[in-house]
C-alpha cells in the first residue's frame, strides 16, 4: 500500500509541474493574441493568477514531503516558476515558509535536492528585489550554504551550487564594500585558490569534480569582485592576477575559459582605477592566450576548442587594444548592451540562473532594471504594442531583399574565387 502511495504522490506531482507550466505556456500564448489583436474571449487575470498561486502553494506544501522525490519535483516546478515571471507580491508573504523548507532540504536532503534548493533560493532573492527581506533569508541560510561548500564529503554538484548561490545572493543582498562581501570574497577564494600552483610552479592534479566547483566558485568571485572599492581592488589584483595567468594551462576547458575571463575582468577593474595599469608579464601574458586561441589540439572535443579559441580571442584581443565586443540583448521593446567584461560578469550570473527567463526580468523586474540602468518597466498598452510589431507583409519582403542581398554578395565572393583559381 505504501509503494503504490508513493508512485500517486510522484504522478501527482508530475501532474502539478505540468499544469503550471502548462498555465504559463497558455497566459503566454493568450498574452499574444490579445498583443495582436486578433480577437477571442477576454481572460480573467486575476483568476488566472490566483490559480496560479494555488498551484505554486501546492508546491510549497509539497516541499514537506516525507518523499524525497515528490520534494524535489516540487523545488524543479518552483525554479522553473521563480524563473519565469515575476512574482515578488505572492512571495512576499510566503518568503518565511520557503525559506524553512529550502533549510530543511539543506540539512536533510540527498545532493540533487540540496543543489536544487540553493538554485531556488537564489532565485527567491532575485524575486524579492535584494531588499531586507533578501538579506534577512541570505543571514539564515549562509552558515548551512558555507559548511555545505566546505564540507568535502558533500556532492560536488551540491557543493558547486552553493558557490553560486553564495556570490549570487551576497551580490543582490549586500551592500557594497560591507564586511559580508570581504567574508565571502575570503570564502571563495579558499575553494578556488586550491587549483593554484605549488611553491615550484607546477599545477595539482585535479580531483574528480573538482574544476567544476573551482569554476563555479571563481566566477561567484568575480561577480563580488565588481562591488569591490578601489583599495580592496588593487589588493585583489596584486594577490591574484599573476596565479590566475599559471591556471590558464589548466587540463579542464571550463576552468580555463573562467579563469580568461576572469583576467579579462580584472584587468578592465585595473585599468578603471589607475589608466597606467599595466599587468605583470604581459608579453608571457598574450602569448599563453594566443596559444589558447589557436588551440588546434586533435584530443580535445571540436566545440571545446571552438568555444575556447572565440574567448581567448576576445580576452587577447582586449588586453592587447583595450577594445570589447559590444553585445545587444533585445526584450521586449528595449535592449541592453554589453559593453565590458564587468557588465558580461554580471549578465552572464543572471543569465546562468534565470536561464530563458532572463529576458523577462529584464522587461518586469526592478532589481535587474536597477542594475542594469532601465529605469521602471516600461508600461504598454495594446495599441503601442501593435503600432511597434511589424506587420507579416512587411517582414516577407524585408526578408527577401535581405536574401537577394546574400545571394549577391555570395556570387561576387564565388566569382573572385573563380578568377583565383
Amino acid at each position: 500500500v505504501k509503494n503504490g502511495m508513493k508512485g500517486e504522490s510522484a504522478a501527482s506531482d508530475e501532474e502539478l509541474t505540468s499544469d503550471i507550466l502548462s498555465h504559463y505556456s497558455s497566459a503566454s500564448e493568450t498574452a499574444s493574441v490579445l498583443e495582436e489583436g486578433t480577437g477571442g474571449e477576454q481572460v480573467d487575470e486575476q483568476t488566472a493568477q490566483e490559480e496560479t498561486e494555488d498551484k505554486l502553494k501546492q508546491c510549497i506544501d509539497n516541499l514537506m514531503d516525507r518523499s524525497a522525490k515528490t520534494r524535489l519535483a516540487a523545488l524543479e516546478s518552483l525554479q522553473q516558476a521563480f524563473s519565469s515571471r515575476v512574482l515578488y507580491d505572492f512571495l512576499t508573504g510566503q518568503r518565511l515558509t520557503v525559506c524553512d523548507c529550502l533549510e530543511r532540504s539543506l540539512k536533510k536532503g540527498g545532493g540533487a535536492e540540496q543543489a536544487a534548493a540553493t538554485t531556488v533560493f537564489t532565485l527567491l532573492c532575485i524575486q524579492l528585489g535584494g531588499g531586507d527581506e533578501a538579506e534577512e533569508g541570505f543571514k539564515s541560510l549562509r552558515p548551512i550554504l558555507t559548511s555545505i561548500l566546505n564540507d568535502n564529503s558533500a556532492n560536488i554538484a551540491a557543493r558547486q551550487s552553493c558557490a553560486m548561490t553564495l556570490g549570487m545572493c551576497c551580490y543582490v543582498s549586500t551592500a557594497e564594500g560591507g564586511e559580508d562581501l570581504v567574508k565571502i570574497l575570503a570564502l571563495l577564494e579558499s575553494v578556488f585558490t586550491s587549483s593554484y600552483p605549488n611553491r615550484e610552479g607546477t599545477l595539482p592534479s585535479p580531483k574528480p569534480g573538482m574544476p567544476g566547483l573551482h569554476t563555479a566558485a571563481l566566477q561567484a568571485w568575480s561577480l563580488l569582485v565588481t562591488l569591490c572599492p578601489a583599495s580592496k581592488l588593487t589588493e585583489l589584483l596584486e594577490l591574484h592576477l599573476p596565479k590566475l595567468q599559471a591556471c590558464l594551462q589548466s587540463s579542464d576547458v571550463n576552468y580555463r575559459i573562467a579563469v580568461g575571463e576572469t583576467i579579462a575582468l580584472l584587468v578592465e577593474l585595473g585599468r578603471d582605477i589607475d589608466e597606467e595599469f599595466e599587468v605583470e608579464d604581459s608579453e608571457g601574458l598574450c602569448e599563453c592566450l594566443k596559444s589558447l586561441a589557436t588551440d588546434g589540439n586533435k584530443h580535445r572535443a571540436k566545440n571545446d576548442r571552438r568555444k575556447q579559441r572565440s574567448i581567448f580571442r576576445e580576452v587577447l584581443h582586449y588586453i592587447e587594444n583595450e577594445d570589447f565586443t559590444e553585445e545587444r540583448i533585445r526584450f521586449g521593446m528595449e535592449s541592453v548592451y554589453i559593453d565590458g567584461w564587468m557588465r558580461k560578469r554580471i549578465y552572464d550570473a543572471f543569465k546562468e540562473i534565470l536561464e530563458s527567463g532572463v529576458r523577462h526580468h529584464l522587461q518586469y523586474n526592478q532589481l535587474l532594471r536597477d542594475i542594469f540602468g532601465l529605469g521602471p518597466p516600461l508600461i504598454l498598452d495594446a495599441a503601442t504594442i501593435k503600432g511597434n510589431k511589424i506587420s507579416r507583409v512587411e517582414k516577407h519582403l524585408f526578408n527577401s531583399a535581405a536574401f537577394k542581398a546574400r545571394t549577391k554578395l555570395r556570387n561576387k565572393v564565388r566569382d573572385k574565387r573563380a578568377d583565383v583559381m
